[in-house]
């Protein structure tokens, strides 16, 4: 399939629905967003990022702010930092650089998102790009990733499956989790308020059927 430029989703929106589905949909179904200390200063380290000038030197070159677009995927978003490597004579291979405020973390969110760069530049310059690294900001370093074909396929079906949410407009109900302590949306989304009413609900249907 082959998307459309209106069809285009942002490419952090496969990282949203990774984490959580729910808050996938409230950004980007209901355009909810609430700013925290935590996203305004997540804002600006990106922003810092962003206003540094380009650099060359040797065999690297070093572009911020790369446009992004997969049509394959129906993607679109830009780069915080892409480093070329020369391998060859007139030939630069991309190497995407994440940044994230936070740590590493336990699931792929943040992997599927870096892959999705490395998938629309490999579209867009006809060229494999093999690896990337995310800079966290807690830990002060960068781990390496790997795009290889499980993080790919992983990477493939998170875009199919949010462009299903976003075209459905349907927010999927709480399920609270470990997750949501770090959630800036946690108080829009209300986990334990409402999976309880839905518990309550669930119960008392159950009951009332028995009976």
């Amino acid at each position: 399939m082959i998307y459309v430029e209106d069809n285009l989703i942002m490419i952090s929106a496969l990282q949203h629905m990774v984490f959580c589905p729910r808050q996938c949909a409230l950004i980007h179904v209901e355009q909810m967003w609430t700013e925290s200390g935590r996203t305004v200063e997540g804002s600006l380290m990106h922003e810092r990022v962003h206003e540094q000038d380009r650099e060359s030197r040797g065999d690297l070159r070093i572009e911020r702010g790369v446009p992004l677009r997969s049509l394959r995927l129906g993607l679109i978003g830009k780069s915080d930092v892409i480093e070329f490597h020369k391998i060859g004579e007139g030939l630069w291979r991309p190497f995407p650089v994440e940044y994230k405020l936070g740590k590493p973390k336990v699931d792929n969110c943040d992997k599927v998102q870096l892959c999705a760069q490395a998938m629309c530049l490999e579209e867009m310059l006809d060229i494999e790009v093999p690896g990337g690294s995310i800079f966290y900001g807690r830990t002060r370093r960068r781990l390496d990733v790997e795009f290889d074909s499980p993080l790919r396929r992983e990477t493939e079906e998170a875009a199919a499956i949010t462009h299903a949410l976003i075209e459905s407009g349907i927010t999927p109900k709480p399920v609270y989790g470990k997750r949501c302590k770090s959630c800036s949306l946690v108080d829009e989304c209300l986990p334990k308020t409402l999976q309880k009413k839905r518990s309550v609900k669930t119960y008392l249907a159950r009951v009332m059927g028995e009976s």
